[in-house]
């Protein structure tokens, strides 16, 4: 029998207009130490942000979602932030902002392959 691994996962949210508090899912990152995986996806319901506000910049924001991605994938194009460590990556990508782009709480989980555990994530999360 296979030792699950431990793993910690964030939501990517999309709040277009803060003052109103309203968000869609829009991602997800997870990060497993034991499997030195840091990985994430994006799927973004574009008619679900254009019904919360028709005035977003949906080419800006894929812009600043495809990030993160970059980001955890350790992307030299990234910036500064993707020459860290997984784990220091996780935790930059996971910190609270402000923004129009925001992370929900860090959860934990257990999985046998983390690939698996992020799409099936991803579906009960963000792409319902």
């Amino acid at each position: 029998m296979l030792t699950p691994h431990s793993f910690e996962f964030a939501v990517i949210r999309v709040v277009p207009r803060v003052e109103r508090g309203e968000f869609t899912n829009a991602g997800l990152i997870l990060f497993c130490l034991t499997k030195k995986t840091l990985l994430c996806r994006l799927h973004v319901d574009e008619a679900r942000l254009q019904a919360l506000w028709p005035q977003l910049d949906q080419e800006e924001l894929a812009r600043h979602l495809a990030v993160f991605p970059a980001i955890c994938q350790g992307l030299e194009n990234a910036g500064p932030i993707s020459r860290l460590t997984q784990r220091e990556r996780f935790h930059w990508l996971t910190a609270p902002r402000s923004t129009v782009i925001q992370i929900s709480p860090v959860h934990s989980g257990l999985c046998h392959d983390p690939e698996t555990a992020l799409n099936e994530l991803l579906q009960s999360l963000v792409v319902l």
